[in-house]
């Protein structure tokens, strides 16, 4: 009964934090689609603001022992890759 209550919090820290990022990518590929005004200091500040809350939410689901450290850094990374396209296409344009 326990290692099925650990497995199933385990499946909803993954799932929210999962949903988060999903959450902060939308906003990345609102601004590829929108590129009106690539370097926005108000919308590069709430993606700042995101990524660093989503850090920090995976920084304690790894300290609860909820998901692997290796789990949360891959989230972080795929993000950080979109980010990057998104710098890149704004400076294209």
């Amino acid at each position: 009964m326990a290692s099925e209550m650990i497995i199933n919090h385990q499946e909803k820290a993954h799932a929210l934090l999962k949903a988060d990022a999903d959450k902060i990518l939308k906003l990345i590929k609102v601004q590829m689609d929108n590129l009106t005004m690539p370097q926005c200091p108000l919308y590069e500040e709430v993606l700042d603001t995101q990524m660093f809350g989503l850090s920090r939410e995976i920084d304690f689901a790894v300290r609860l022992g909820l998901i692997e450290e290796s789990e949360g850094k891959a989230i972080l990374e795929q993000l950080e890759k979109e980010l990057s396209a998104l710098h890149e296409a704004s400076l294209k344009k």
